[in-house]
């Protein structure tokens, strides 16, 4: 995927004010319209100016889109940085502009799953309800000046990270959210504050947790919007999640292996002993059930053995890797080489 610099697309600064992105957005319409003759040669360009109008004057899309940082340079190898947009509050909602744009890798990579997931959201929560249909301007000022039916505010969306543990015991945290607001300069900025949030027992990738009337606010005496979290869990150094189910890599000497042991596995609320079975080899998966995320029924815990070689670095333990090597006929790469094509002299590895 590569990166689109929308500001350098439409030939503007990044402290652009909204009214000098419409201008200059208008300005390269207007060329492009004037140039029907040449439009199979630039029609690609309008799709890229116009798909950059999209974003920039759109304020969530623009204070989303700034969240990516400033490294980037158009055309340039892009991967979103890790939660990049964790606890920005987004509406969703697509505008007019959107009509006939055929948008880029890069645009649907960074404003399509999550918006269209808090569109769908949306319409499961307010899809029956009148008093959450479209508003136009004339009904926001009639409800500024309380001449007409209380509009409800608008419902916001945000992704939120939590720590595994919390899923385990469940846990009361302040969470900070960022909100995109128009300033007095006419810029795109952020604004922030905390919520306190409880974490419950069991939480999951994906789940939503609802905070009532802490959306938008409503209009003409209506009730306020609700703020809606989707919770994901921050990377553990240990722990791996996969729905319920949660894994981790636990180091094992080799005689425990071959011999078997009983060994001390840690948990994301606390510890467990195991037995590892006699000749147990590395990569060996051992399941235990009911211990993975509490649910009803609960996930499982998997252990994977990673068999550690203790290093040949004394005279003594050279001595004892000599016996073995001695003492066992055991060949690591047996049938390994198999239907693969050799060469006739080895090489060295550096």
């Amino acid at each position: 995927m590569r990166y689109k610099d929308y500001y350098e697309i439409l030939g503007v600064q990044r402290t652009a004010t909204q009214r000098e992105i419409n201008h200059m957005y208008r300005a390269l319409a207007g060329k492009y319209h004037r140039d029907a003759s040449k439009r199979d040669v630039e029609e690609d360009g309008f799709k890229e100016v116009s798909e950059a109008y999209h974003v920039l004057a759109d304020m969530e899309k623009h204070a989303a889109y700034d969240l990516i940082g400033t490294k980037w340079r158009n055309g340039q190898k892009f991967k979103p940085p890790p939660d990049w947009d964790e606890g920005f509050m987004f509406i969703g909602g697509d505008n007019e502009a959107s009509d006939g744009v055929d948008f880029s890798h890069f645009f649907e990579a960074m404003f399509g799953g999550g918006r269209a997931a808090a569109r769908a959201r949306q319409g499961e929560t307010r899809g029956a309800d009148p008093d959450h249909t479209a508003i136009s301007d004339l009904d926001l000022e009639n409800a500024y000046q309380g001449k007409h039916r209380p509009i409800a505010g608008r419902d916001h969306h945000t992704k939120v990270l939590i720590d595994l543990e919390d899923a385990y015991r469940g846990a009361q945290r302040s969470i900070s959210l960022r909100t995109p607001i128009i300033d007095a300069r006419d810029r795109v900025s952020l604004t922030s504050r905390a919520v306190n949030v409880f974490i419950p027992r069991g939480a999951r990738v994906g789940q939503n947790l609802r905070l009532a009337g802490q959306g938008g606010a409503g209009l003409g005496g209506g009730p306020d919007g609700d703020l809606y979290l989707q919770l994901a869990f921050r990377d553990h150094p240990r722990f791996r999640v996969d729905g319920l189910d949660v894994s981790l890599c636990v180091p094992v000497a080799p005689w425990e292996a071959a011999l078997g042991a009983t060994i001390l596995v840690p948990m994301p609320d606390g510890s467990v002993e195991i037995i590892v079975p006699p000749c147990s080899t590395g990569g060996r998966r051992l399941r235990l059930e009911g211990k993975g995320i509490p649910s009803n029924p609960p996930g499982d815990l998997e252990v994977i053995l990673d068999i550690v070689v203790p290093p040949a670095d004394s005279d003594k333990a050279k001595a004892v890797y000599d016996m073995m090597r001695q003492a066992f006929t055991f060949d690591p790469r047996a049938g390994f080489y198999s239907g693969l094509f050799m060469m006739e002299e080895p090489m060295r590895a550096f």
